[in-house]
């Protein structure tokens, strides 16, 4: 179903009902009482037979709820996480790793994995596809990159089915499949302008030519199904396997409710990998030897996208007790910070390349 077609197809189903309403109020209040426990029959059907139907594409991974080695990261040894955090973490990422490269640390080459979340998938991607190194050489870091930042940022002035999917998300009080799935909805009913198509082309003015393949093999993607709120996980393997490129992977793992996409990935409407209780996904390299993480926040302190709790130092805690070292990184974001304000970019470019010159030397000695 295409996102034209999907769209009238809710909108029709609407109408439809409101139509019904009008004509018998008393019928449709017997209808709705008789139809109950047929409503929960057919919700535990729908969810055998998505189960069914989907259980061989191999983008479902469940999140850990304990210590759990990684199939994905067992045996290696330098693996990286970048969480989310909007244009202006994308922005900081680039001042930080400009800054790391400056220093001396290829981190092109040097993590044999990276696992990125929503902004953290866009500098993974940009780093390990070549294409930040290119960027970086060819123009003016700091004149030109919130010039291309700017065509990222989401549109203003939300309508109300915009409003509707933000509101529900921000008014999350646990990261459960159910409450993912209720945000995963509205996600999927709500009338974005940057989306489809779209989502790719800006998820590609990072990652170069990655519009039609998942050209590195060490770049793993996060999102979450919108239909099941399971947790999708996309690495060249199973990229290639559904016919999802880099570009798109990236566009998913950015999709934040209300405001881009959702983006289909195989046959999936995925939105924002940060809609969960493990914003980094930092299970995904439990195993290996060592693992830089770098998020925007502690979980407790600082800007969000969700209201979704965020218990990033117990995942890093069970991170450790799976036998891997962990240098954890937390970027901060100063007080009254927009994290999706493209006014805020140049500063954060900023921000984040100074930051790099109080930890490329530990990172050194972190991967030596």
């Amino acid at each position: 179903m295409t996102q034209t077609s999907r769209r009238n197809f809710l909108k029709t189903s609407v109408v439809g009902s409101a139509s019904i309403v009008g004509a018998s109020g008393l019928i449709i209040e017997s209808a709705q009482a008789q139809s109950k426990p047929s409503e929960s029959n057919l919700e535990s059907k729908a969810i055998e037979i998505s189960q069914k139907l989907f259980a061989d594409d191999g983008l479902a991974v469940p999140i850990a709820t304990q210590p759990t080695v990684s199939k994905l990261a067992k045996g290696l040894d330098r693996t990286m996480v970048l969480g989310g955090g909007g244009e202006y973490y994308i922005a900081w990422y680039c001042g930080f790793f400009h800054g790391l490269i400056e220093a001396g640390l290829d981190m092109a080459q040097l993590p044999e994995m990276v696992v990125g979340t929503s902004a953290g998938s866009y500098m993974g991607s940009s780093l390990l596809s070549g294409e930040f190194g290119r960027l970086r050489k060819e123009f003016d870091f700091f004149g030109k990159f919130p010039k291309i930042f700017a065509k990222i940022a989401p549109v203003t002035n939300p309508n109300i089915s915009q409003l509707r999917a933000d509101q529900i998300n921000m008014s999350a009080t646990d990261g459960s499949v159910e409450t993912r799935r209720v945000i995963g909805a509205a996600a999927l009913a709500s009338d974005n302008k940057i989306n489809g198509d779209k989502v790719g082309k800006l998820a590609a003015l990072l990652t170069g030519d990655s519009k039609t393949d998942w050209p590195t093999s060490r770049m793993f993607t996060t999102g979450i199904d919108c239909y099941t709120g399971e947790r999708i996980i996309v690495g060249q393997q199973t990229a290639r396997k559904n016919n999802i490129p880099l570009a798109h992977g990236v566009a998913a793992s950015s999709s934040l409710p209300g405001i881009i996409g959702p983006t289909l990935l195989g046959q999936r409407y995925v939105m924002d990998g940060g809609i969960c209780s493990n914003p980094a996904h930092v299970d995904v390299v439990a195993g290996s030897k060592r693992a830089l993480v770098i998020t925007l926040t502690d979980g407790i302190t600082g800007a969000i996208l969700t209201t979704i709790p965020h218990p990033i130092a117990q995942t890093i805690k069970d991170l450790e007790a799976t036998g891997t070292k962990v240098k954890w990184i937390v970027a901060g974001t100063p007080p009254g910070i927009s994290l999706v304000d493209p006014s805020q970019i140049k500063g954060a470019l900023r921000a984040g390349y100074e930051r790099s010159k109080v930890e490329a030397q530990k990172i050194k000695e972190f991967w030596a």
